[in-house]
């Protein structure tokens, strides 16, 4: 048994909350050097280029990716052989938060209520998804949601004989009636399968996987998501060329013979996430 302090949670929390906010992963971050390098239109190019050069200020200089500093989403693989002291896990990750968006000089976009719409000042409570898995340690990530992708993101409840073709059009048509809401070029975030929550979650945490697919036959259906999606013309900021997404990712789940959940959610060019463990 390991004995994690909240006030080691908090602390690590903060830490990540400022490091996602400034610092773009490198495989996102080589994603996009690759679009500017390589786009054929001349207005999707030089908006490119601003992307690249403004996520580098950004980790050079400390100060956010973007204004949109998001809702904080925390992922976290809590060991079964943990034992937190000092207070609750909730509380201690909300404080982390506190203090991350606080000290790094964030902008503060939670409200308390859906509809009354007070601003809580602090960007907490945070979304926190736990899992227990085996081992005496903690891993967190802090992945910051935008609202400008956050709101497209869409649920289709497929029929169970539907065909990988009919997944890949609807998830390219989500993200062609997303348009240039969302910030593009895209990261695309794709869980299929479970149940309509669970594939919801899951289109969120396929945003985190760095690289391809470690399946053949996935893969493939995210290249000719990607290919599909391409296709189409929007491009960097809705300037249209070569590239409306950068990625595709999918998370396939076990589900039910009668049906075939199909979640997108979406990630703007900045797919913001960090990682770290206790």
């Amino acid at each position: 048994m390991k004995n994690i302090s909240c006030e080691d949670i908090s602390a690590l929390v903060a830490e990540l909350c400022i490091r996602a906010a400034t610092e773009l992963p490198s495989d996102v971050a080589e994603l996009l050097k690759n679009a500017a390098k390589t786009e054929t239109c001349p207005a999707a190019a030089a908006a490119l280029g601003d992307l690249v050069e403004n996520f580098s200020y950004a980790a050079e200089s400390g100060l956010p990716i973007c204004q949109d500093t998001g809702m904080a989403v925390v992922f976290a693989d809590a060991g079964q052989d943990v034992r937190i002291t000092g207070g609750l896990f909730e509380d201690a990750v909300n404080e982390g938060v506190r203090r991350g968006y606080e000290r790094g000089y964030l902008r503060k976009s939670v409200v308390g209520d859906p509809l009354r719409r007070v601003n809580t000042e602090d960007n907490t409570p945070a979304v926190i998804h736990t899992r227990l898995v085996a081992g005496d340690g903690i891993n967190i990530t802090v992945a910051p949601k935008g609202f400008g992708s956050e709101n497209m993101s869409s649920l289709t409840m497929l029929l169970p004989s539907a065909s990988a073709d009919a997944v890949a059009e609807t998830v390219a048509d989500a993200v062609v009636r997303a348009g240039a809401k969302p910030c593009p070029p895209l990261i695309v975030g794709v869980g299929l399968g479970g149940t309509a929550e669970q594939a919801m979650l899951e289109a969120k945490r396929a945003l985190l996987r760095p690289g391809d697919n470690p399946d053949p036959f996935y893969a493939a259906l995210e290249a000719d998501i990607l290919a599909k999606i391409n296709e189409r013309g929007c491009g960097a900021q809705g300037f249209g060329g070569d590239h409306t997404a950068l990625a595709v990712r999918i998370e396939p789940l076990p589900t039910h013979i009668a049906g075939l959940p199909c979640a997108v959610n979406i990630s703007c060019h900045a797919d913001r996430h960090a990682t770290g463990s206790l």
